[in-house]
């Protein structure tokens, strides 16, 4: 091959370089958590979670129940490790319970 390989990179790399590029890579991540939340909360709490969404590294999870949010708040640390966990690095400070 030569002189040419030096110059390849894997697509993943390349995705990575663009995301970085263009500031993408803190929404793409914030992406992956909301998807993740299901597998992290599981498919009842899911169910319930009328809206996510991410603004300064905290998470604001809106419950259509008010007993689920109270019991949520209790478990509020275990499931912002379990999140950060599922990004690969500590992408949220906080998650707030609506």
């Amino acid at each position: 091959m030569g002189h040419h390989d030096r110059n390849v990179i894997s697509l993943g790399d390349a995705i990575k370089a663009m995301l970085n590029r263009y500031k993408l890579q803190s929404k793409f991540t914030e992406a992956g958590l909301i998807n993740s939340w299901e597998r992290v909360v599981g498919e009842m709490i899911a169910m319930h979670t009328v809206q996510l969404r991410i603004y300064r590294r905290k998470l604001y999870a809106e419950m259509d129940s008010a007993a689920l949010r109270n019991e949520l708040t209790y478990a509020r640390e275990k499931i912002k490790k379990a999140l950060n966990r599922e990004a690969g690095h500590e992408i949220i400070d906080e998650i707030i319970f609506k």
